[in-house]
C-alpha cells in the first residue's frame, strides 16, 4: 500500500460508488410510480415495497463484508462480488419498466435488491484496502462525491430521459453500472497480500468482540451512527410533507427546498475529509452534530413565515415566493446549507472511524458492521419518526424537535470514543 493517497485511483474506485447510486436514485424515484400507475398499488402497500431494499441490505450486506475477507482469489478479495453483482444488478435493474405484470415486475426488484446488497459492500471495502489509515477520511469524501454526483445524474438526467420514455432512465443505469464496474475491474488492482490470522471470525463473533471490547470505541461508534441516521431520517423522510403542512409550499418546491441540503454535502464531502485530516475525526464529527443540532432547533422555533424569508435570488434550487416570481434563497434553504455541510462532517468521517478499528485484514467484516447499524436506523427511524408525528395530531414541526435529541445522543456516544482516529504510516 503507498505511503501517500493516489487521487486517480481514488476517483476510479468512486465509479464503483456512482454506480450503486445511480441505480437506487432512480429506483427511489420512478418505481413508486410504477407501483402506483402501472399495478395500482395502494399507499401502504407502496411505503412497505420501498424499505425492502433495506431488509435486504441489513441481512445480506454484513455477512457479505465478512466474507469477501476470507475470500482469495486471483482477482483478489472483492473484485470478483462485484464482477458477480454488477451485471446480475444492470440486467435486473434495465427489466424493471419492461415487466408487464406484478409478478415479473417483483422477481425484477428482488433480483436486483438481492445482488446490489451482494456487491456493495465489497466495493465499499475496496476504499479502506487501497487507501493509508492516515487518509481513508479524504479517500471517503471523494467517494462519496462521486456518490453525490451520480445521484444529481439519475434524478436530473433521468428525469429528462422519463418524459421520453419510462424505459431510458433504467437504461441508462444499467449501462452505467456494468461501465462503474468495468472501470473498477481494470483499474483497481487489490492488495496481493493480507494480514493472517489463524481465526477470521465472521459478522457475530465481531459484534461480540465490539461488545466486549473494555474501552467501548467500537460500540459507541456504532450506535452513534443508529442514532444520527434515526435522526436524518426525519428529514429525509417527512421534509416534503413538513414544507406542506408546516410552512405551506407545495410538494414541488419543498423537494426543491430541500434539494440544496444534499447539493451542500456532495460539495463539501471533500473538504470535509480533509478537514477531519487537520483537526481529527471525532472533532469533525462532533462539530457536525452540534451544527445539526442547533439547526434543526431554529427550523422549529422559528416562526414559518420567518423561515420562508427571501434572502437572495439562486437559480434552480431557490424557490418561487410569488406565483412566477423569481426564484429565492430563503432563510429556511441557509440553515439547510449548513445541514448538509454538517452532514457531510459526520457521514464522511463515520466509516473510516469504524475500519480503522480493526486490522487489514477484517476490513470487510467492520465495514458490514457499519452498514448493519446505518440500515437498522434506515427501518426504525422512518417508522419511529412516522408515530411521533402522528401522535401530536399530524404535527410535522415535531420532527425538527425530535431529530435534535438523536443527534444529542449521538453526540454524547462519539464524546467518549477513544479510537478509530487516522493511524499514521
Amino acid at each position: 500500500m503507498s505511503s501517500r493517497l493516489n487521487y486517480g485511483k481514488t476517483f476510479l474506485l468512486g465509479f464503483g460508488f456512482f454506480g450503486v447510486s445511480v441505480i437506487w436514485g432512480v429506483y427511489n424515484a420512478f418505481v413508486p410510480i410504477f407501483l402506483s400507475e402501472k399495478f395500482n398499488i395502494a399507499p401502504a402497500l407502496i411505503g412497505a415495497f420501498m424499505t425492502l431494499d433495506n431488509v435486504a441490505a441489513l441481512f445480506i450486506q454484513p455477512p457479505v463484508g465478512a466474507w469477501s475477507d476470507r475470500v482469495r482469489t486471483p482477482l483478489g478479495r472483492r473484485i470478483p462480488f462485484i464482477l458477480v453483482g454488477a451485471p446480475i444488478s444492470a440486467l435486473a435493474f434495465g427489466l424493471i419498466p419492461v415487466a408487464a405484470v406484478l409478478p415479473l415486475f417483483v422477481a425484477c426488484t428482488s433480483t436486483l435488491l438481492l445482488s446490489a446488497a451482494l456487491w456493495r459492500t465489497p466495493v465499499v471495502a475496496l476504499m479502506p484496502d487501497i487507501t493509508p489509515s492516515a487518509f481513508r477520511s479524504q479517500a471517503n469524501g471523494i467517494i462519496n462525491f462521486m456518490g453525490g454526483v451520480g445521484t444529481i445524474i439519475a434524478l436530473q438526467t433521468g428525469g429528462m430521459l422519463y418524459k421520453m420514455s419510462p424505459n431510458f432512465p433504467f437504461w441508462l443505469g444499467s449501462g452505467l453500472v456494468l461501465l462503474a464496474a468495468l472501470i473498477v475491474y481494470l483499474f483497481i488492482e487489490e492488495p496481493k497480500e493480507y494480514e493472517q490470522t489463524q481465526e477470521q471470525p465472521g459478522i457475530i463473533a465481531s459484534l461480540q468482540e465490539v461488545f466486549n471490547d473494555e474501552d467501548k470505541s467500537g460500540l459507541r461508534i456504532l450506535l452513534a451512527i443508529f442514532f444520527w441516521f434515526i435522526g436524518f431520517s426525519a428529514v429525509e423522510t417527512f421534509f416534503t410533507l413538513y414544507a406542506k403542512n408546516h410552512l405551506g409550499l407545495s410538494a414541488g418546491d419543498g423537494a426543491t427546498l430541500l434539494s440544496v441540503l444534499p447539493l451542500f454535502f456532495v460539495i463539501f464531502a471533500i473538504p470535509s475529509g480533509f478537514i477531519a485530516g487537520k483537526i481529527g475525526r471525532r472533532t469533525t464529527i462532533s462539530v457536525g452534530l452540534i451544527t445539526l443540532i442547533i439547526m434543526m432547533i431554529l427550523l422549529y422555533i422559528t416562526p414559518a413565515d420567518a423561515l420562508l424569508t427571501g434572502i437572495a435570488p439562486l437559480p434552480l434550487v431557490g424557490i418561487p415566493l410569488v406565483e412566477g416570481g423569481a426564484r429565492m434563497l430563503t432563510l429556511a434553504g441557509v440553515l439547510l446549507i449548513i445541514g448538509g455541510i454538517a452532514w457531510s462532517f459526520i457521514n464522511i468521517n463515520s466509516l473510516p472511524m469504524i475500519v480503522d478499528l480493526t486490522s487489514a485484514a477484517r476490513i470487510g467484516t467492520f465495514t458490514g458492521l457499519y452498514y448493519l447499524f446505518s440500515t437498522l436506523s434506515a427501518i426504525v427511524g422512518p417508522n419511529l419518526n412516522g408515530w411521533a408525528i402522528q401522535l401530536t395530531n399530524n404535527n410535522y414541526n415535531i420532527i425538527m424537535a425530535l431529530a435534535p435529541l438523536f443527534f444529542f445522543v449521538a453526540f454524547l456516544l462519539i464524546s467518549g470514543v477513544k479510537r478509530g482516529e487516522a493511524q499514521p504510516g
